[in-house]
């Protein structure tokens, strides 16, 4: 198997997730910005790609109106940022969404993306589920991502409920789910990150909790 050719996409680390109305709350958002730009400095340094996300909405929306302070990207990912990266814009969960970004891939041949970033709940399984068609392989980032909390009329899960269950999820079927420090073992060694398959997941999750009878 060749080695993957990796980019980096830093998907919406802006300041509506630490300060405005959307705070990350799993894993603990000061503990997730740490290991982003963990991740950002190594891409940096081994020469890696890297795309920067911002989601942007109209001037007088609630969360990410442009020119906002919550639009902004956090001050730790703004200082980092440098003019040969990729930068992107979206208003969708993908961020596949940006044909220029897909265009940047192509040109750079790269055949798998490592997402890190917010929101688990939305961007980051939006767009690993979206990169299934364009045939990129996805690497997402445990503790490098983040989720909300969530109640509405459907029912309610603490950010920990959201996180943890979307990277079982996630590293079912649409991702390589791996931490900060075993991706950058990784890079080490030009290695494809590990990943598991629905089939297996699922009689995992038999095994786990058991085959409940059906009725009728």
């Amino acid at each position: 198997m060749s080695a993957p050719r990796r980019a980096v996409i830093v998907i919406d680390v802006q300041n509506e997730y630490f300060t405005g109305l959307l705070p990350v709350q799993f894993p603990p958002r000061e503990d997730s910005l740490a290991r982003i730009t963990e991740v950002i400095d190594t891409a940096a340094s081994q020469g890696l790609p890297v795309a920067v996300v911002q989601h942007k909405f109209p001037e007088g929306a609630p969360v990410f109106a442009q020119g906002s302070e919550g639009w902004q990207l956090h001050p730790q990912i703004a200082e980092r940022v440098r003019p040969e990266w990729k930068r992107s814009v979206k208003n969708v969960a993908s961020v596949f969404a940006d044909d220029s970004l897909v265009e940047w891939l192509r040109e750079k041949e790269v055949d798998t993306v490592t997402l890190v970033g917010y929101m688990t709940n939305n961007c980051v399984i939006g767009s690993a589920a979206a990169a299934e068609p364009l045939g990129i392989a996805v690497e997402v980032l445990s503790d490098a991502t983040g989720a909300i909390h969530l109640a509405n009329e459907a029912g309610s899960a603490s950010g920990q409920q959201v996180h943890e269950t979307l990277m079982a999820l996630l590293h079912s079927n649409f991702a390589a789910v791996a931490t900060t420090e075993a991706w950058t073992k990784a890079l080490g060694t030009s290695a494809a990150l590990p990943k598991s398959d629905l089939g297996s997941s699922a009689v995992q999750g038999r095994e786990t909790y058991g085959d409940a009878p059906t009725h009728a």
